[in-house]
């Protein structure tokens, strides 16, 4: 228990400084939206970039682990899609909201912070592996079939070209090609730029979740607790089940990939879920949600983290 505290007090208190700082309007919601841009632009790029280019590509991007948790993710998504449409009566870019908010984790802001307590400098590599994911499978899929309940005239041709051009200027994206090609071509960076780098990677995890608790503040949750409670069940007990269930598949044995990759599931879905359910009418409940979701991930990560030291899972 002690060892579970120890790990999550430290993100607890970083969390804690940024909703405090925030509700004494030490800062306000502009000012941590451009903290937020700061990790999403430049900070999470250079972790990104970071992992993939300090060890050889074979040992960062491991097709056995992107197959299982991308099978797993979408053996979330596309059940809850189905039975929100079907039996909840959701319109179809409804019910994608809500298999996006279940199956799409926070990696880069609530993830890695707290892998990286647990497994230390490997928790880039878990990273860099479930941004492939979520960016290029989870994230698209959502887009693809919430247009397709939006639309009203159109080619499908338009519809990629759209989503397309969101995909394209999405930074972490941008960074995940950057990175690729130069582990691929052995690009080594100058000095200097190395060095800046590796400062922007190490100011990730503290300023991500300071971000992260400042814009926790001021978020509530009327009338709507029947759907945002959905969503959160399905992201923090739904999720990680079906990657625990594909990996003993796909790679059984593998504790410490394991451990990796519920980590990284058990965690609040992406931090720009409300902004997505906002184009579809769902702003509300994507911000409950996600509200919701972060507080209740405390206790649900401290016991999967209990459960994972009093079975010796962790590494090290």
């Amino acid at each position: 228990m002690l060892h579970t505290l120890a790990i999550m007090a430290p993100i607890i208190l970083l969390m804690g400084l940024g909703y405090t700082a925030a509700h004494i309007r030490l800062i306000n919601r502009e000012q941590i939206q451009g903290i937020g841009q700061l990790v999403m632009y430049f900070a999470l790029p250079a972790l990104i970039i970071r992992a993939l280019t300090d060890n050889p590509l074979g040992e960062t991007l491991n097709p056995r682990y992107l197959l299982a948790y991308g099978l797993g993710s979408a053996l979330l998504f596309i059940p809850v899609l189905l039975w929100m449409q079907r039996r909840r009566s959701e319109s179809l870019s409804s019910a994608a909201m809500y298999a996006l908010g279940a199956s799409a984790s926070n990696s880069a802001f609530t993830g890695y912070p707290i892998a990286s307590m647990v497994l230390g400098p490997s928790a880039a590599t878990f990273l860099a592996q479930n941004m492939i994911i979520e960016n290029l499978l989870i994230l698209p899929a959502a887009l693809i079939v919430a247009e397709l309940g939006q639309r009203q005239g159109g080619s499908g041709l338009d519809l990629l070209r759209t989503i397309g051009g969101r995909l394209i200027r999405n930074p972490l994206l941008l960074a995940l090609g950057v990175g690729i090609s130069m582990a691929l071509l052995d690009v080594r960076l100058p000095a200097p730029l190395d060095q800046v780098i590796d400062m922007l990677a190490d100011a990730t995890a503290p300023t991500a979740l300071f971000a992260v608790g400042g814009a926790l503040y001021g978020l509530q949750v009327r009338g709507m607790v029947g759907s945002v409670s959905l969503i959160v069940l399905g992201k923090l007990i739904l999720h990680p089940l079906a990657i625990l269930i594909m990996f003993s598949l796909i790679m059984p044995g593998e504790t410490d990939v394991l451990v990796g990759a519920l980590l990284f599931a058990s965690v609040p879905m992406i931090s720009i879920f409300p902004l997505i359910c906002q184009r579809y009418s769902m702003g509300s409940i994507g911000a409950g949600a996600l509200f919701t979701a972060s507080l209740a991930s405390f206790a649900t990560i401290t016991c999967l983290i209990a459960l994972m030291s009093r079975y010796s899972l962790p590494p090290g």
